[in-house]
């Protein structure tokens, strides 16, 4: 019972310090995943507040670069919303008769975004940039994340040695964990890269935006792969007509089996081999906790916990 009650006073914990703890250990993963580089320029004679100041801009303004290079096409999406609402109206009408709740679902739409204005002119969408400018406690979470990513940076060697005999197995958890990201980062580019190839093909609008999207997405297991589906399913249906409308969700089906079955497991070999359940339920934990942030960062410490756990079992045996 004091276990059972343990985990809900530490999930509930967890999810009333969701502005505080998100940020902070998104910052903390993106340290880890960046630590081997860290420690080469700081071998190289590179002094360690430099090396943390160097992180902390290329990894703010990696961040920042993908919000700017996805914010066209999801303001494409969110200016097509109307549409998708019409066509989407006419698949369920068409599958189960269910008007009433179409026009539910259609007002509460139109109140939001498709709604139009006296005069009959459509209401400018605000977008994204706009809104995550406007959004509240970013400033926040922002000062958080850059406070916590330069300071862990720049006192990572410290802190790791304070642990004792298990600073050693903290190093190789980063590095391992480093040198399985850094191979996952080239699959997903190369699928991103394969998805806007296959999109130009297919003549979908915004492909390059979609391989981007679908690269960056493929991170985060499962709900990634599973939203691009959906929006290129959404998207063929307003863009095309009749069965050729299926085909950009089943290309990209095609090659993100291709990419999960064979590309993946033969290119990132057996390392970090975790159950898919044990993946699976941190993702969606993540999800429920802290949203979008917590699936992100659930996998990299599910990682970071296996290998720590796994370099310690034999050591421990051994005394």
């Amino acid at each position: 019972m004091l276990f059972i009650l343990t985990i809900f006073a530490v999930g509930g914990i967890m999810m009333w310090a969701r502005p505080v703890l998100a940020p902070m250990t998104f910052a903390l993963v993106v340290g880890i995943v960046a630590s081997p580089l860290a420690d080469r320029l700081h071998d190289w004679g590179v002094p360690r507040i430099a090396v943390a100041a160097a992180l902390l801009v290329l990894t703010s303004g990696a961040l920042v670069l993908g919000f700017v290079l996805l914010e066209p096409l999801l303001n494409s999406m969110a200016a097509r919303l109307p549409e998708i609402r019409a066509e989407i109206e006419g698949w369920v009408q068409s599958a189960s008769g269910l008007v009433r709740g179409i026009e539910t679902i259609s007002n509460e739409i139109e109140q939001t975004v498709g709604a139009s204005d006296a005069d009959g002119a459509a209401p400018e969408l605000p977008t994204v940039m706009d809104a995550l400018w406007l959004a509240p406690d970013l400033g926040a979470s922002v000062l958080i994340f850059a406070g916590t990513l330069f300071f862990f940076m720049l006192t990572r060697t410290d802190l790791y040695a304070a642990a004792g005999r298990f600073s050693g197995t903290l190093f190789q958890a980063d590095r391992a964990v480093a040198r399985y990201f850094l191979a996952v980062s080239i699959v997903n580019v190369a699928l991103g890269v394969a998805v806007a190839v296959v999109m130009s093909v297919i003549g979908l609008n915004n492909a390059v935006l979609w391989g981007l999207a679908a690269g960056l997405l493929n991170f985060i297991l499962y709900l990634g792969p599973l939203t691009i589906l959906f929006g290129l399913l959404i998207v063929g249906m307003v863009q095309f007509n009749g069965a050729y409308s299926l085909l950009p969700p089943f290309a990209f089906l095609c090659l993100n089996l291709i990419e999960a079955q064979f590309v993946t497991p033969g290119f990132v070999g057996q390392r970090l081999r975790i159950s898919p359940l044990a993946v699976f339920v941190a993702i969606v934990i993540g999800l429920w906790l802290w949203g979008p942030v917590g699936a992100i960062v659930a996998l990299p410490l599910t990682l970071w916990l296996a290998v720590l756990l796994n370099a310690r079992g034999p050591a421990d045996r051994a005394t």
